[in-house]
């Protein structure tokens, strides 16, 4: 049985979700960077790598700069993507990968209530399904 083509609600839907998704992750990257406040320094990098340092508490101190690096290199190219749907689908599903360990991140180190109340594992949800119908179009 072949699957059935993306209607255009669905295909707005997955536009949406694209924009959605790659326009957070860029809106983030932008706020470490100092762009949104026009203070461009490393201040603000310096205070993102805290928060890393915050989040992933489990880990030793030496891999934090490693990981500030790895997230922002991984969101700008997963934002990128998405928004020009570039690899839609494995860049969806490195969206989902990463935030998921994000939220799993914060959740040991936080608690489980800010990634529930900052969507992130919803988030996560949402890239994986944008995921999985960007393969059921490509196979349809």
């Amino acid at each position: 049985m072949k699957a059935v083509g993306a209607t255009a609600v669905e295909r707005a839907a997955m536009l949406y979700a694209r924009v959605a998704l790659g326009t957070a992750f860029l809106s983030a990257v932008a706020g470490r960077f100092g762009i949104w406040d026009r203070s461009i320094d490393w201040a603000h990098f310096e205070r993102f790598m805290r928060r890393t340092a915050e989040v992933n508490a489990f880990m030793p101190a030496v891999t934090i700069p490693f990981l500030a690096w790895a997230a922002t290199v991984a969101e700008i190219s997963c934002g990128v993507a998405l928004i020009v749907g570039f690899q839609l689908r494995w860049a969806a599903l490195g969206s989902a990968v990463l935030l998921g360990l994000f939220a799993v991140a914060m959740a040991i180190s936080t608690g489980i209530k800010p990634p529930l109340d900052y969507s992130v594992f919803s988030a996560s949800a949402g890239a994986l399904l944008l995921a999985l119908r960007a393969r059921r179009n490509a196979n349809g």
